[in-house]
């Protein structure tokens, strides 16, 4: 069964970098686009960035553009996203996720825990 556990969140001062972690398993990684979503305090689902399967398609949010990286390693089954220059407004739980669409995040498939990210 599809399985992704996120890492790396945590306690950050604003304007601090932290780069969270995805590890898949359970589907075959390399050929599927992977997406991060974040859910803040009070608000909806947002779909934050995705990447295409070989890594050479990305999407941002307009929320994160610039400020944030996504990245896929198909030999690990693990995708990352580099959070920098992070706002109060970033503070959110952050899940990685598999969406059954293109668009980015059109329809969801399944998703992780989530890893909290706290910027104060």
């Amino acid at each position: 069964h599809v399985q992704l556990v996120e890492s790396g969140g945590g306690l950050v001062q604003i304007g601090g970098s932290l780069r969270l972690s995805c590890a898949a398993s359970g589907f075959t990684f390399s050929s599927t686009a992977m997406s991060w979503v974040r859910q803040g305090p009070g608000k909806e689902l947002e779909c934050v960035s995705s990447i295409s399967s070989d890594g050479t398609n990305t999407y941002y949010a307009d929320s994160v553009s610039v400020r944030f990286t996504i990245s896929r390693d198909n030999d690990k089954n693990t995708v990352y996203l580099q959070t920098n220059s992070l706002k109060s407004v970033d503070t959110a739980l952050y899940y990685c996720a598999v969406f059954r669409k293109s668009p980015p995040c059109d329809e969801l498939a399944s998703r992780g825990q989530g890893t909290q990210v706290t910027v104060s």
